[in-house]
């Protein structure tokens, strides 16, 4: 389902309250119908790579949108919007939730997007993708690539994220990927293995892989955590998922 030609930009449209936010789209230069892809960026924001995954999605022939979820916290330098988000505690998680049923929209009133819409999420990214998983419906299809807190202690829950998403586990609506590094403290094995005890307990369509010598954002090639092997393979499962629930 590979595309030949892309085009891609910055847009924006409508997210939680009727805020106004930004996003960075990248789609087939065909008519489609394509399926289309919500990717939800790291603790980092929407940086270069988020735009360059973004891209890796559309060429495999998906509508792909990653919304800014600090949009609200600038303009500014995006380190510096990244650190004012996670100083208040994080994203919002009602706002995540409405900026996700904004994305979901948004994709619907393409005409080159189809009425399949799966949702891709790294580190934080990972988590909120949990999240909209339980909350959002019009997805058909979740990617959780080492999302921390899942599963949270009493500790880490705040007013911005009030409660563990592995809480809201029953009501997941979509099939769910999860891709982990062995290596990783947030998850951690043993939470990922909590994850995987809570989505069979529920009766949830999901597969979980743990891969050995890999920790915590080894999707990221920027990043020292980058693992190739680790990587490689886990391309081939996402774009498999979507294959499979999106087509």
């Amino acid at each position: 389902m590979a595309s030949h030609g892309m085009i891609a930009e910055t847009v924006q449209f409508t997210g939680h309250g009727s805020d106004q936010i930004s996003g960075y789209l990248a789609r087939p230069s065909g008519d489609g119908p394509y399926p289309g892809v919500i990717v939800i960026h790291e603790v980092f924001g929407l940086t270069p790579w988020v735009r360059e995954v973004t891209r890796k999605i559309a060429d495999k022939g998906y509508v792909a949108v990653a919304p800014d979820l600090h949009y609200r916290e600038g303009p500014g330098d995006i380190d510096d919007v990244a650190a004012v988000v996670r100083a208040a505690g994080g994203n919002p998680d009602y706002r995540t939730i409405g900026d996700v049923e904004g994305s979901v929209a948004y994709l619907r009133s393409l005409q080159t997007c189809s009425d399949k819409i799966g949702v891709i999420g790294y580190c934080s990214g990972g988590r909120q993708t949990y999240l909209v998983a339980c909350n959002v419906s019009g997805i058909d299809a979740a990617v959780d690539c080492y999302g921390g807190r899942v599963v949270a202690e009493t500790a880490d829950l705040n007013e911005r994220q009030p409660v563990a998403p592995i809480d809201m586990t029953e009501a997941m609506n979509c099939p769910l990927l999860g891709l982990f590094g062995a290596e990783d403290a947030s998850p951690s094995l043993d939470q990922v293995e909590q994850i995987e005890k809570e989505l069979k307990r529920h009766g949830k369509t999901y597969e979980v892989h743990s891969y050995e010598k890999a920790g915590h954002g080894f999707f990221a090639d920027y990043r020292p955590s980058y693992s190739q092997a680790a990587a490689v393979d886990g391309w081939e499962r996402v774009f498999a998922w979507f294959d499979r629930y999106l087509s």
